[in-house]
């Protein structure tokens, strides 16, 4: 494949599916964190001992591919990939190779079409702890605890051009995921490995393994693609090679020179008979592509709108739960723009807030009601998105309900207009904005609490 792009970014990653048990055996997925504890005679490959499919995962991986809009395959073969290694027990990995699950699907993020090159089902390889960070440990440990744990990898065409834009494929992909029911951030791992090449060395590629999360991806590839151009400037001969993310330091760290898929001698597993795909009948829920054209036909929200609400599955379910008590029309307003807005003051993602689904709804009932203002709606969110509040308390505890005495508001209309004589002038000449300076000094004396629209029509009435 010939490249023309400044930066070139394909991922592999390793989603692990929420099942119960493992992916060729009874022991348990989560549980007992003692090393070693969560392990039997399969998942430590025992000589004589005969792995069993586990039929939910494999429902999930058929789920999940139809899902990427791939082509599936007409049955599930499985291969060993050989490798001495310490994190397989059984010197060999069970995965699939020759024959993938899936192939040839893609996502759509917002401006463009990223390509899935396959979706496999494998096994996860044990955990290897070193003391100290890697690189510097003397030695280390082998938890087999996650040792067969079901993953399902999802390969993408070297297509995403930028950082940023593979954060996005994670997120979206992270979407897909809760959508489908088959993935819970709170309990299961998804990891990517980060194929990066710069335009500058000829596309030498540097692999980087085990990014956890869309943020870790975006900053470990910002940081990789400005140490190649850095070596490239520097005169150093760029090689294809394995590199370790240190979170923690911000860098890249080499592992080895990049091993080939030759290198693994893949056969296919004489333990497990190839399985029927027509076997496993699943049907994939409505995803972000479609719900967005539902929420525009049935809701008449905006296409960005709906793009961002469809696109993060916590506010989908916040939107949803909103629309039960409140116009669609406020719910998306307030959650697309305000919300977001709080968070990316705080800097938090949607799933790191604090956010009360509940009184949040009951904050957008009441400015609905115009029980209180935008104003004061706005102050109200900033601290609901960091700390849990009983909104109708906190509005009663700080007397912000909203000015709604008639004669109170024309009151402080006149008090605007008697002692600001020059916007009065400016707006009987025609300046239009003096009018919204009178309306900002009436909502300074009612501290916010008057409505907007309706000082605006008294004022409008004293003035005219």
């Amino acid at each position: 494949m010939s490249f023309k792009s400044e930066v070139v970014i394909g991922l592999e990653i390793h989603v692990e599916l929420n099942t119960k048990t493992k992916l060729f055996c009874s022991c348990p997925t989560q549980g007992k964190e003692e090393p070693n504890t969560r392990t039997c005679e399969i998942c430590l490959g025992h000589p004589g001992s005969k792995p069993r499919v586990n039929k939910k995962a494999i429902l999930f991986s058929v789920k999940l591919a139809k899902a990427l809009n791939c082509k599936l395959a007409n049955q599930i073969i499985f291969s060993r990939k050989n490798y001495f290694y310490p994190d397989m027990s059984k010197n060999y990995q069970i995965t699939q190779y020759e024959t993938p699950l899936g192939e040839n699907g893609f996502i759509l993020l917002s401006d463009k079409k990223v390509g899935i090159t396959r979706v496999h089902i494998e096994e996860d390889p044990a955990a290897l702890v070193h003391p100290g960070g890697i690189g510097k440990a003397k030695q280390v440990f082998v938890d087999y605890n996650r040792s067969g744990n079901p993953l399902c990898e999802v390969v993408t065409e070297p297509e995403i051009n930028n950082p940023k834009e593979a954060r996005d494929f994670m997120k979206s992909l992270i979407t897909i995921l809760q959508y489908l029911n088959i993935f819970d951030p709170d309990i299961n791992l998804i990891k990517a490995d980060a194929n990066v090449s710069i335009k500058e060395s000829g596309y030498k590629r540097a692999e980087i393994k085990n990014i956890s999360g869309f943020k870790e991806i975006q900053r470990a590839l910002e940081y990789e693609i400005l140490r190649q151009k850095q070596a490239v400037q520097d005169g150093v001969l760029l090689k294809q090679e394995t590199r370790a993310w240190d979170a923690k330091k911000g860098v890249t760290q080499l592992l080895r020179t990049k091993e080939t898929e030759d290198d693994y001698g893949y056969i296919f597993d004489p333990d497990l008979v190839p399985i029927d795909v027509d076997l496993f009948k699943v049907k994939v829920p409505e995803l972000p592509v479609d719900k967005q054209k539902r929420y525009i036909k049935e809701y008449k929200i905006s296409k960005e709108d709906a793009f961002v609400l469809t696109n993060e599955f916590n506010l989908t379910n916040i939107f949803e739960k909103a629309i039960k008590k409140v116009d669609s029309i406020l719910a998306s307003k307030w959650i697309r723009r305000e919300l977001v807005r709080v968070l990316n003051y705080n800097n938090i993602e949607v799933t790191e807030m604090k956010l009360d689904i509940e009184e949040f709804i009951s904050l957008l009932d009441l400015l609905q009601n115009k029980k209180i203002t935008d104003k004061v709606a706005q102050k109200i969110l900033e601290e609901l998105a960091v700390k849990k509040i009983s909104v109708k308390k906190y509005i009663k505890e700080n007397k912000l309900e909203a000015v709604s005495d008639s004669g109170l508001i024309e009151k402080l209309c006149k008090e605007a207009i008697n002692e600001n004589s020059k916007a009065v002038e400016d707006y009987k000449s025609g300046n239009e904005n003096s009018l919204n300076f009178l309306l900002g000094q009436v909502m300074r004396k009612s501290k916010g609490k008057a409505n907007p629209k309706e000082i605006k029509e008294k004022l409008k009435k004293l003035l005219d």
